[in-house]
């Protein structure tokens, strides 16, 4: 399992694929922080270029919404038009726990007009659009409210929030409209306008995408990652299309028929992850990358399993072993790597060469680099 979907990840070799092409068989990446999800794609593409990356933001191929789980996602446009619907029900579930009893009484179509109006005008901040849907609502509280049009109307963080090497207010924009001002945009669907809705993708496709992304997996294993419930039948219908395994444990596994299953011995490198990376968040059952949790506390370093956030992780031998962190000052770049064991001479070199690389590619106009292995 670990091997299989370490090469679906992309992280036994790194590919040669376009960034959207990447982010699109990935099923998006995890990307509440603005900036780190471009060590998740550094990682595993050669050649990785995160100016031109940050562009596809600008250029609206790329946009970061609420998705699976309902955390910010970096999303292709067509995926962000065809998953977001799908996984409407999470995004609304999750709010109403955190934010229900506070926006009873609520009118939802009058707020989602209202909401509509005012970032279509110009994008919003959550604590602003709050603000002002409050004079429209008054006794409701601004935070629910804005909370509830982040739920009930999908809406995108625009540049240049998320471009690299830039900063900027988390400014929310409806996505139907974002889209439309598109360079390919049909000419009747000019700036300003809204797309007609897109064709949502079906349970069944977001599984079948799951899988040659993180399979061979478990129901529940394709239920944590989406967020999305009662996924058993949707399953049992694609079991002709599917091949069946058993794990260790007896649990039942699925999986995509031609995808790659590489032999146990296959070498896995040195990789580093980011702090949402959804290797470490896709799968109810975590030790397939995680490891044997009798011989490391995991939790203890911060590896929650009911978190959305994960440290920064260093997979060895294709499972967590350590985690990084990088300071900077005017001396130069640093990377500490913390290891949950001790490491071969040949694995403290790895991840030295890695690490380095890794600096280079943060800090490249930071000198001198240094590496700490512990």
């Amino acid at each position: 399992m670990n091997r299989a979907t370490l090469a679906r990840q992309l992280l036994l070799e790194r590919a040669e694929l376009p960034v959207p092409t990447a982010v699109h068989h990935l099923v998006g990446l995890q990307a509440q922080t603005p900036q780190t999800w471009y060590v998740g794609l550094w990682t595993r593409l050669r050649a990785f270029d995160p100016v031109a990356a940050g562009e596809l933001l600008v250029g609206r191929d790329l946009v970061r919404l609420p998705a699976m789980r309902s955390t910010v996602h970096l999303l292709t446009a067509g995926d962000a038009l065809a998953v977001r619907p799908l996984v409407q029900p999470v995004v609304e579930r999750v709010t109403m726990g955190a934010f229900g009893r506070r926006l009873r009484g609520v009118d939802r179509d009058a707020l989602v007009a209202a909401a509509r109006a005012l970032v279509e005008e110009e994008p919003l901040a959550a604590a602003d659009l709050g603000r002002r849907l409050a004079e429209r609502f008054p006794g409701h509280d601004p935070a629910a409210l804005a909370q509830g049009a982040r739920a009930w109307l999908p809406m995108v963080q625009v540049p240049p929030r998320g471009v690299w090497g830039r900063g900027g207010r988390a400014l929310q924009a409806p996505l139907d409209t974002w889209l439309s001002a598109r360079p390919d945009t049909p000419l009747d669907a000019r700036p300003g306008t809204r797309l007609g809705p897109a064709a949502a993708a079906t349970a069944e496709d977001l599984v079948l995408r799951y899988l040659a992304a993180f399979g061979p997996a478990t129901v529940r294993d394709v239920q944590a990652w989406s967020g999305l419930t009662r996924l058993r039948e949707v399953v049992d219908g694609l079991r002709p299309r599917l091949r069946v395994f058993t794990d260790a444990d007896g649990a039942e596994l699925v999986d995509l028929p031609d995808a790659p299953r590489p032999d146990a011995d296959t070498p896995a490198p040195t990789r580093f992850l980011y702090d949402y990376d959804n290797l470490l968040l896709s799968h109810a059952d975590r030790r397939r990358v995680l490891g044997d949790p009798g011989t490391v506390d995991f939790a203890a370093h911060g590896y929650a399993a009911d978190s959305n956030l994960q440290p920064a992780s260093v997979l060895v031998d294709g499972t967590v072993a350590a985690t990084w962190r990088v300071t900077v000052d005017r001396d130069g770049a640093r990377l500490a790597v913390r290891g949950f064991r001790r490491f071969t001479a040949r694995e403290v070199a790895d991840l030295a060469a890695e690490g380095a690389e890794l600096l280079r590619f943060l800090h490249p106009d930071r000198r001198p680099v240094d590496v700490a292995v512990t």
